[in-house]
């Protein structure tokens, strides 16, 4: 039976993106990228679980991909796109929300082959590109974009353009797997999760993108470290 368990949360993975589609399309984007953060839940528990258990499978890693592909990349296209569309005044400019899928899916079939990403990343995980976009709904619904609202196309897509280059670049990222939990071994870890929950605490979530920087910059210090050592 426990076999089963790491692939059950991995469906509900995917039953989260499906269901965050539909209710993008409804126009409620608020709870599609809700179900974004429940998703990542089930993404680490599904990983988390198959180490516990010892029942890693390569059915299991086929499934959290096609999972991933489907919560970690078409849906944020999707919000993207609707995002986009409801600045844009050219009904062109909102495709260009598409890049995120399409890069998503290259990512994705780069780490299922490479053998480097065994114990870390390179290029931004795909998770990590949906939970940034998953922040601009809220964001782009308060004050912060008062005064610059002829502004918001263009950045969406330079955002978008970023993040897809960032899932495929040749950038080794930190990995946030633990295999044990001393201080020593995880120190980067560690500092890293003080200071996103600090910046959780005191700008909920338009400290979102800030998290993302702070990873990719923990990311280069680490590179740098494992350099010089």
């Amino acid at each position: 039976m426990k076999k089963y368990i790491p692939n059950t949360l991995t469906s509900l993975n995917l039953v989260c993106g499906i269901i965050g589609i539909i209710q993008a399309f409804n126009g409620d984007l608020k709870m599609a990228v809700s179900l974004i953060w429940l998703a990542g839940l089930f993404d680490f528990l599904d990983g988390f679980a198959a180490r516990l258990l010892k029942v890693s499978s390569e059915i299991g890693k086929q499934l959290d991909s096609l999972a991933d592909m489907v919560t970690f990349g078409v849906l944020p296209s999707i919000v993207m796109y609707l995002l986009i569309d409801g600045y844009a005044a050219n009904n062109i400019l909102p495709f260009v929300a598409l890049f995120l899928a399409v890069f998503s899916a290259l990512r994705l079939a780069k780490f299922n082959i490479d053998e480097r990403q065994a114990t870390g990343f390179i290029g931004l995980p795909t998770p990590a590109t949906a939970i940034f976009v998953s922040s601009l709904p809220f964001i782009l619904d308060n004050n912060y974009i008062a005064g610059y609202i002829e502004y918001v196309p263009i950045v969406l897509i330079v955002i978008t353009i970023l993040l897809s280059v960032l899932m495929i670049a040749e950038l080794p990222l930190l990995a946030l797997k633990f295999k044990n939990f001393t201080w020593v071994d995880n120190k980067l870890r560690y500092v890293f999760l003080i200071i996103s929950i600090a910046l959780l605490v005191t700008f909920q979530v338009v400290s979102v993108p800030m998290i993302i920087l702070v990873y990719i910059l923990a990311s280069i210090v680490e590179n740098r470290r494992s350099v010089t050592v």
